[in-house]
């Protein structure tokens, strides 16, 4: 298995984002990125999709889009999509549909900055997700890194101070998406959590002085989603952009906090009697129960969560053993301290303990 970093959700020219796609690769490239999403609102700019090349280090580029009805005031439900190679705004004034049609064309779904409040100082609107009546997308945006500014950057200077030093910005994910996401997963749906940036690199103006503020590199290297993929990527585009959809579709992934430590190389697998899974996966459950391995990038806390509440604390290693014998879905969370504060450092996507009563009946509805 390989893993692959990825940064997603980013906007261009082309809708509301200050560089081009590839001013966006080239910045992806420095931060040492493997992939990154574009995700325009309204817009596929499919051309785009390639790898771009800095010497001998390169980075594959996909391009999305982010739909939203846009006859609604104000503009709510925005879906992240990529994976589809053709246009879809044009339907999006009807999100189930929308979603049906993701899926129809072997796409994927994200329900972008689910809890997206107001800021008024800077006119902007809450754009928060209202249509949970709706089924069939792929996962949740947890982590949205503009959502996060504005949730904290109550007055204008608290922004300029994050402006200025956007590394004392994030702390993690945002708390409701988190309570969301896991009563869904409690329930028994499969939702794939991932962190965006939501980046657009904006020129914000401040008296007679211009600061380009939130670059897109300082984005790249700091809330990232991490996949696992079954083998390096080969270079060829259509390969490898079907290798990284199938792996956000499978929940094959980990949201990272990168900036104040790498969070490559972690790993969260279970073993049983005969099946050996990774995060997002299903597993059955048996006599002996589940083993659950967790490898941390170093020694550190973590966390094993169960259907969204404390299962157990971990402490003190980089390596973990946990069994467990009751079905849920089983993720793992870490945290960093980080000038000054506890800092959201690893989210991952659950293992699916099934017992066998479960496993029949799912397998009846299919």
């Amino acid at each position: 298995m390989e893993e692959v970093s990825v940064n997603l959700h980013n906007h261009t020219v082309y809708s509301d984002g200050a560089g081009t796609h590839n001013e966006i690769a080239q910045a992806a490239i420095k931060a040492g990125l493997d992939i990154v999403i574009v995700t325009d609102h309204n817009v596929l700019v499919k051309d785009a999709s390639r790898y771009y090349q800095n010497g001998y280090r390169k980075v594959l580029l996909i391009a999305g889009e982010e739909i939203h009805n846009r006859s609604l005031h104000p503009q709510k439900n925005h879906l992240i999509i990529f994976g589809v190679d053709r246009e879809l705004a044009h339907i999006g004034q009807d999100t189930q549909y929308l979603i049906n049609q993701v899926n129809h064309y072997h796409g994927v779904s994200f329900i972008a900055h689910p809890y997206d409040e107001s800021l008024p100082s800077f006119n902007e609107t809450d754009i928060t997700w209202e249509r949970w009546d709706t089924g069939g997308f792929t996962g949740i945006e947890i982590w949205n890194g503009l959502s996060e500014m504005k949730t904290r950057a109550k007055s204008k200077l608290k922004a300029a101070l994050y402006a200025f030093f956007p590394f004392l910005l994030a702390k993690g994910p945002n708390s409701q998406a988190v309570m969301q996401w896991d009563a869904l997963t409690a329930s028994g749906k499969k939702l794939v959590a991932v962190g965006g940036s939501d980046a657009h690199q904006l020129n914000i103006h401040f008296g007679p002085f211009t600061r380009l503020v939130f670059p897109y590199e300082t984005h790249f290297k700091a809330i990232n989603t991490h996949l696992i993929i079954p083998e390096a990527l080969s270079g060829d585009v259509g390969k490898d952009i079907e290798t990284v959809i199938s792996a956000f579709r499978q929940g094959h992934a980990y949201i990272g906090y990168d900036l104040p430590a790498s969070t490559r190389g972690f790993r969260f697998t279970a073993q049983g009697l005969d099946q050996q899974v990774i995060m997002g996966d299903d597993i059955n459950l048996n006599n002996g129960g589940v083993t659950f391995q967790i490898r941390l990038p170093f020694a550190n806390q973590c966390r094993l969560i169960k259907d969204g509440a404390l299962f157990k604390t971990l402490e003190g290693r980089d390596a973990y053993t946990q069994i467990v014998t009751q079905p849920g879905a089983y993720r793992v969370e870490s945290y960093l301290k980080y000038f000054g504060d506890e800092r959201g450092w690893i989210f991952s996507n659950p293992i699916y303990v099934k017992d066998s009563i479960t496993r029949t009946l799912q397998d009846d509805d299919q």
